[in-house]
């Protein structure tokens, strides 16, 4: 870390002092006043609690975290939650570690674009989508961006991904992992479910070789945006993109060693069957890790080097949003800033989604009807950050603006 921080060392917790409320009582404590109001811009907001936790694993690594007193305050704002108090143990805690997967890479045009796998299904439904619309000419360069005929053809590729998707994907140690969504046989086969005159309607998932043959089940998850997302490229060559999420608004709102516990339970489908008894791939389970739309994208060009670093939050949207830079960085060839910028639109399986709060919005939701689309206008909140290495070397960051994000060189 550097030099050690000079904040003074913190008890995180104290899990017999813990009551009902003082884990929602903690959280509130720290993003509000004692009136009940947001601190003012320009306020100096110090968290000693969440220095002391980096600060121990630091010093201390994973076993930090997992053991010891920042797992005992978990499992004391857990069982002490204000509205539904959960039964995590010190044990659930230490039994657990983070798995290294391999990523998910896919060619599209020229370049090769790199996400993570399942159980995100961020990576593996962006690869999808490239695939499909490849063979189409959805326009060369920035002044064929946001042309209809290319929106109509994402469009329906994603459909096409998010029926597969909602179907196939959950944690690969329960589900097997459906590596025949990629397979070009497969993919020929559902591309011709495109027509490109004509929206489609909400089309059902395909029969893909190497994946089970049982029955799938129509998905019931109701996944909520609320994530986090920076591309990082440094002085050494090191590329990071990195997506985190704690799942809505402040996650579960409980506090615990200096931050908030998340709230990914929530990215299940709580039901194990669907309506007609057949198993859901996101069902629930014990030691399960959900299905989430995560997909932080690097990008390789020809010579194998990195040329681009994104990814955004936003829910299952993500998917949509980072499908959309990377069509206007590679196809529209436009600069990191206006494609992280342009319009949002997209669709999950259903309508075209299209982003209300745009001057040309109206515009772009006309052009779409003689396809025969059925338009939804929605905020589409993207947060989408990206860096793109130039010819020259130049670095060319590109930040929201629909949130607070910045983009930086040093």
């Amino acid at each position: 870390m550097g030099r050690r921080s000079s904040l003074p060392r913190t008890d995180f917790a104290s899990p017999r002092a813990c009551t009902s409320c003082c884990a929602g009582r903690a959280a509130r404590a720290y993003f509000f006043d004692t009136t009940g109001n947001a601190w003012p811009v320009n306020y100096l907001l110090k968290n000693p609690q969440f220095a002391a936790s980096l600060r121990a694993i630091a010093e201390g690594g994973s076993d930090a975290f997992y053991k010891g007193a920042i797992a005992e305050a978990i499992v004391a704002a857990v069982r002490a939650a204000p509205n539904h108090q959960g039964d995590i143990s010190p044990a659930d805690l230490a039994g657990y570690s983070a798995k290294a997967r391999a990523p998910l890479c896919v060619a599209y045009r020229r370049y090769k674009v790199c996400g993570m796998g399942p159980p995100s299904s961020g990576g593996l439904a962006v690869a999808q989508v490239l695939k499909l619309i490849e063979p189409f000419d959805l326009g060369n360069g920035p002044t064929s961006a946001m042309n209809a005929r290319a929106l109509h053809l994402i469009t329906e590729a994603e459909k096409l991904a998010f029926a597969d998707r909602d179907a196939f994907v959950g944690d690969p140690d329960f589900v097997p992992a459906p590596a025949g969504l990629l397979n070009t046989g497969y993919l020929n086969t559902r591309r011709g479910l495109i027509d490109p005159t004509a929206a489609m309607a909400r089309p059902t998932p395909g029969a893909p070789p190497q994946t089970a043959t049982h029955s799938v089940g129509d998905d019931a998850t109701i996944e909520a945006p609320g994530t986090s997302h920076f591309s990082i490229f440094d002085r050494d060559g090191n590329v990071l993109a990195m997506t985190t999420s704690i799942e809505s608004a402040f996650g579960s709102r409980v506090w615990a060693a200096g931050f908030l516990l998340n709230n990914e339970l929530t990215d299940f489908a709580f039901r194990p069957v669907d309506g007609r008894g057949r198993p859901l791939a996101n069902a629930l389970a014990p030691g399960k890790r959900p299905r989430s739309s995560m997909a932080p994208t690097i990008v390789f060009d020809e010579t194998g080097r990195p040329w681009a670093a994104l990814g955004s939050p936003g829910g299952s949207r993500i998917i949509l949003y980072v499908v959309k830079a990377l069509v206007a960085l590679i196809d529209w060839q436009l600069d990191a800033q206006t494609a992280t910028a342009l319009m949002n639109f997209g669709s999950r399986g259903g309508p075209f989604e299209i982003e209300i709060d745009q001057p040309s919005a109206i515009w772009h939701a006309l052009k779409m009807k003689p396809y025969g689309h059925r338009v939804s206008a929605d905020l589409l909140t993207s947060g989408t950050h990206a860096i793109v290495v130039r010819q020259d070397g130049t670095l060319e960051g590109g930040a929201d603006p629909r949130r607070e994000g910045v983009a930086r060189g040093d």
